[in-house]
């Protein structure tokens, strides 16, 4: 039974990667819901997140090749639309045309972030959805992450109540790298580290600096960005090559790196008319625990402070134990020894699993996702900026019409395989 007809959502998910493997897990804590369908273009991954789904409980979905035939069946209510980014836009296409024309019939769609490449994919992604009359979620997981938003919630409530707006965000996301061969390539993913994690950063900063249940495009206007990029280790010789054997020939570090450190600050001005200012840093150079992710916010009289490697909970390996490589402590995981720290519930502390409920919550409700895709474009467009103040070495003023209109047909050097480290 359809949700058309019952309070349960049936949720197919395209794309049988790493994130698609995020989300799936984290069904576990939504009720109201089941993963119906999995669409992606490799049978034996397609089949392992269906395996996944019935070992979780979580549903047990069809296996699919096929989009468009994905979207017609009639267990499918909604879309978690999770492909590589090179492939999104017309993902999304086929979905929506066949909701328009009938053969398929969908509450909403959710997409993972970035939403495109360049603010022209992400509008494009973003006009095919609403002319397609569907409910939209934006899939940043950050924003619904517990830590994040107990945290911003009492500085809000207790600390910006009595003493004023928050003032300084700062937000960062580091690893040693992304999983698969098409994140390192600019012209798939659409750059490097800034393009891939800065789009959590950058709206995770937008998050903290606008009070609990204000949406930040009302609250905030962006007024500058400046950046920086770089490519401090993986264009290193031995680290080009290390890339090579991993991925193939088309990951060459060596003649065309994407950046794997990424540094940006934008100013906004917020709703009561002061200056406010997001941090971001992302980098693929970080060598510790595995992945850190940490989040500040700083007013007048008052800081909060988040890191997911401060864990409950810790193991210790001496020397004398041997273990397989792996990520069964922490994602992104560079260590099998040593004083390691163990999140119990990744899907669960990175947001996976509360925004998932969101999203299944509002669709069988019929109303409007908190993170929506002008979210999405809104977080686009920044990152454009970031990348044109780093390519061209100063401030981008985005209360310039001008200059900001610039980025609408704007695509990186990163992105089209032309950049050059120190250039």
């Amino acid at each position: 039974m359809t949700a058309q007809a019952s309070d349960r959502l049936g949720v197919g998910i395209v794309g049988s990667g790493f994130i698609a493997d995020f989300h799936t897990r984290a069904f576990r804590g939504v009720r109201h819901a089941d993963v119906t369908a999995v669409c992606g273009r490799t049978e034996s991954a397609v089949r392992r997140l269906c395996d996944l789904a019935r070992e979780q409980r979580v549903g047990a979905p069809a296996a699919y090749a096929d989009v468009r035939e994905m979207v017609r069946d009639p267990a499918v209510d909604a879309v978690w639309v999770t492909t590589p980014n090179h492939v999104r836009v017309e993902t999304v296409r086929a979905i929506t045309e066949e909701v328009a024309s009938g053969r398929a019939r969908l509450r909403g769609i959710a997409v993972e972030k970035p939403l495109g490449r360049t603010v022209a994919e992400a509008e494009e992604v973003k006009r095919l959805v609403e002319e397609a009359g569907l409910l939209h979620g934006y899939l940043e997981n950050q924003v619904f992450a517990p830590g994040v938003v107990r945290a911003h919630d009492l500085v809000w409530s207790r600390g910006a109540a009595a003493a004023g707006s928050p003032y300084l965000a700062r937000c960062a996301e580091e690893h040693s790298g992304p999983h698969k061969g098409w994140f390192w390539q600019g012209e798939k993913q659409g750059g490097g580290v800034l393009n891939d994690m800065m789009c959590h950063s950058v709206e995770a900063g937008r998050y903290l600096l606008s009070p609990p249940g204000v949406p930040a495009s009302e609250w905030l206007t962006p007024v500058s960005v400046d950046a920086t990029i770089a490519c401090l280790k993986w264009s290193r010789p031995a680290y080009a090559d290390e890339l090579m054997r991993r991925y193939g020939p088309e990951v060459d570090y060596r003649g065309r790196p994407a950046e794997d450190y990424a540094r940006s600050t934008i100013v906004f001005r917020n709703g009561d008319g002061d200056e406010v200012v997001a941090e971001g840093t992302t980098s693929w150079s970080y060598v510790g625990a595995g992945l850190r992710l940490s989040f500040e916010l700083l007013g007048p009289e008052y800081a909060m402070q988040v890191n997911s490697l401060d864990t409950e909970a810790k193991v210790f390996l001496s020397r004398e134990v041997a273990g397989r490589p792996g990520e069964d402590l922490v994602e992104k995981q560079n260590a099998e020894g040593g004083l390691m720290p163990v999140l119990p519930d990744e899907a669960g502390a990175y947001g996976y699993t509360e925004e998932n409920r969101h999203m299944v919550t509002r669709f069988l409700d019929g109303r409007a996702p908190d993170e929506g895709l002008d979210d999405g474009l809104q977080v686009t467009r920044l990152l454009m900026a970031a990348y044109m103040s780093a390519q061209e070495g100063r401030r981008i003023d985005l209360s310039d019409r001008g200059e900001a209109a610039k980025l609408d047909s704007f695509v990186p050097q990163v992105a089209q395989g032309t950049w050059r480290p120190g250039h």
